[in-house]
């Protein structure tokens, strides 16, 4: 996958309290054109006025469950980012709330790459929750102490990791 490709261009709206936190994100996605929000207020500002290709929503300091909703209100494609709110819990209710990804803080590097997989996942019209899986299981798999994490909710991701969209 060409990364840089992908994303060049994109509109990206990363709403996160921490401005270190924007600061990163904004210079690992510098191919993007990018908003930054460090509010709930202001990224749903931007969120409800501003047509983004897709955004960036940390969970805990910016009510990230609540600028979800209004992203999957207006068709935005949403990737979760957290460190406090790593739990299977966060996960599951991430997914069932329409996000797109869920990833940790503790990845923050590969950012480029999980915005570049929910982009082209969207235009192949494929789920984006197939390559998070692909891509983060094993991290899940250490953090939630063993695999067991998704077999107690075995139904709910053999529906989500459906590889076609509507399938």
């Amino acid at each position: 996958m060409d990364t840089e490709k992908i994303l060049k261009g994109k509109r990206v709206l990363i709403a996160d309290d921490e401005k270190d936190v924007l600061e990163l994100l904004v210079e690992l996605l510098d191919m993007c054109k990018i908003d930054t929000a460090s509010s709930f207020e202001q990224a749903k500002q931007l969120l409800e006025t501003e047509p983004y290709d897709i955004a960036v929503l940390d969970i805990m300091g910016v009510k990230g469950f609540e600028l979800l909703e209004v992203a999957t209100d207006k068709g935005i494609p949403a990737l979760m980012l957290t460190a406090h709110a790593l739990t299977k819990e966060a996960l599951k209710e991430s997914a069932e709330r329409g996000a797109s990804y869920f990833a940790p803080k503790d990845e923050i590097r590969k950012i480029d790459l999980f915005v570049a997989d929910v982009l082209e996942a969207i235009e192949k019209k494929k789920n984006p929750w197939v390559r998070w899986y692909e891509r983060l299981a094993s991290f899940y798999d250490k953090k939630f102490t063993g695999p067991h994490w998704r077999e107690q909710e075995r139904e709910f991701w053999e529906k989500k990791l459906k590889d076609l969209v509507g399938e």
